[in-house]
């Protein structure tokens, strides 16, 4: 949240600005000068309003805000480079939502994994008429995700995001699993 931040200096004090009958006038220089650390701030962030809005810059609390404004899939317990990212990234995805790649970044950003997809559709072309159907008759959509340490709320936190970035019209299934470790050598 904004507010007053103990030392700093209005860009634009209003002391200087007063008419000459208020330069040595103590009681308005003083009261003035309340009116500027009050300003401050405000003028700090329309000095660098642009950086608001890019989320490599914007303050951490200003960026979740903005993640709300842009549609961002987040849920909050993201770090934050991982949410800096998924704002960053949400018009994009927003554009492919509901393609393979779309899922897929989807999830990356969300968990920092990249996702198994596997999916029943397919495309073909024959020169000859009633050539065989492409992929599996029934829909299907399946999103295998490999955690290091998966909990309950892994999956439920795929379920969710899965079920807003796939095809509409797709049923879908979601599984998290332990990531196997290998022995080192």
């Amino acid at each position: 949240m904004r507010g007053s931040i103990d030392g700093l200096e209005s860009s634009a004090p209003i002391g200087m600005t007063l008419p000459a009958v208020f330069a040595d006038d103590d009681l308005a220089q003083r009261f003035v000068a309340g009116l500027d650390e009050v300003l401050a701030p405000i003028l700090n962030v329309l000095d660098c309003l642009e950086a608001y809005f890019g989320p490599a810059l914007a303050p951490l609390d200003f960026v979740r805000w903005l993640g709300t404004w842009v549609g961002a899939e987040t849920d909050g317990t993201e770090p934050e480079a991982r949410l800096r990212a998924a704002v960053a990234a949400a018009a994009y995805l927003h554009r492919i939502r509901g393609t393979r790649r779309g899922l897929s970044e989807a999830v990356r950003l969300a968990f920092g994994v990249e996702p198994e997809i596997s999916e029943s559709g397919g495309a073909a072309w024959s020169a000859r008429p009633f050539g065989p159907m492409p992929g599996r008759p029934r829909p299907l959509l399946h999103v295998h995700l490999r955690l290091a340490d998966p909990t309950p709320a892994d999956e439920h936190r795929l379920d969710v995001l899965v079920a807003a970035a796939r095809p509409a019209h797709m049923p879908y299934t979601v599984q998290v699993t332990a990531l196997e470790r290998t022995p080192e050598r």
